[in-house]
Parts: C-alpha cells; structure tokens; sequence
C-alpha cells in the first residue's frame, strides 16, 4: 500500500517561494587572489641642494646636556670653529666642527648622503675618541626646516633619535638632537648647536 503526501495549499506557495529566493542569490565572485599594487606615496621635492646653506666655515656655540633622560638640568657649553665642503658634486657634504669645553676638546666629524631616488638624506655623526661612524639619522627638509630620525640604543635601552635644522636661510643656523624614550610621546633636547658664519 502506497503512502501519498498531500501537500496543503499554502505549503505549496512557501515552497515555491524558498526556491526562488534560493535561484534568485546572486552568486559571489571568487576573490581576485592577485594582490593590489600599494598606491605610491607623494613624491618629495628634490632635495639634493637643501645642505648648501652650512657650506663654509663657521664659528660654533655648542650647549650638551650632561645625562640625557635623566632629568638632568646641567648643560656643558663648548665653542669652536667648524668647516663644511660638498663632496660628489653636492651629492653629498663632509662638516668638521674642533670645540673645546670644559670637559675637554671635541673632534667631530658628520657625513652627509643624498640619495636622489628616495629624496632624502641621511646624517652620519662620528667623533675623534671612537672614529666610528653611527647610526644613520634620516630625514629632509620642508618649508626650510629640516627633521631626521633614526633608532639607537642608549645606555642599554632602545630609544629614538630626532635632528630638526632651522634658520636655515641665515648667516646662523640652529641646531638641536632630542631623545625620547616613550616611541616618540615626548621629546628631550640634548645637544644644541648655534653657528655664526665666518666671512672670506
């Protein structure tokens, strides 16, 4: 004996009904698995002459401050000369600065690269008493003031390093190198240097 379903009437519509809601479901396009090229950043302006204004020689006010983060407020004072000649046809910058303090005499030497394709410079710092160049601080200038950054490890801690230049348009340009040792939340100034261009 055969058992046969009768379906009711409004059963009938609500299946008819969950099918065409199942027909009618767009089907979704498999994810391109190619990945989107990174819009480019804004390119910087051409940078390669932003130096020339320290080319020269120079008389130097140079104010260190004596333990960096530590809350220290004793700043040692040094005066001097210093000299800044282009080198690979102003590609790129070797500075000399001889300053004398009364924590003795300071030989300091700063390298200066361009790199034309990323349009930005990066600053090498070395001094007499260890002849070893140190981590590159880089950065550019906008609007004639300049900022360079770079990470280093001071007294056993990772912290970051800032150079700003400004007054750049003048016969005494202002220097300044803070740490910070928050990622950046606050800044420290440590070394600040104020120069006064000697006159052939």
């Amino acid at each position: 004996m055969t058992r046969r379903t009768t379906l009711r009437p409004g059963s009938a519509v609500l299946m008819l009904l969950a099918l065409l809601a199942v027909v009618g479901t767009p089907v979704q396009a498999a994810p391109d698995p190619t990945p989107k090229p990174a819009p480019e950043l804004p390119a910087l302006p051409d940078g390669q002459r932003d130096f020339d204004f320290l080319i020269g020689k120079w008389k130097y006010h140079l104010k260190r401050l004596e333990n960096p983060l530590t809350g220290s407020k004793s700043w040692i004072e040094f005066d001097g000369t210093g000299v800044c000649r282009p080198i690979w046809n102003g590609n790129a910058q070797i500075d000399e600065l001889d300053v004398n303090g009364p924590s003795g005499h300071v030989q300091g030497l700063t390298l200066r690269l361009y790199n034309p394709q990323s349009r930005q410079w990066n600053l090498n710092w070395a001094n007499a008493k260890d002849a070893t160049l140190g981590v590159p601080t880089i950065g550019s200038f906008k609007n004639g003031r300049g900022e360079f950054y770079d990470q280093e490890t001071y007294r056993g801690r990772t912290i970051l390093v800032r150079y700003e230049w400004s007054g750049t348009t003048t016969d005494s340009p202002h220097f300044e190198q803070s740490f910070s040792d928050d990622g950046g939340k606050t800044w420290e100034v440590n070394w600040i240097t104020d120069q006064v261009k000697v006159k052939d």
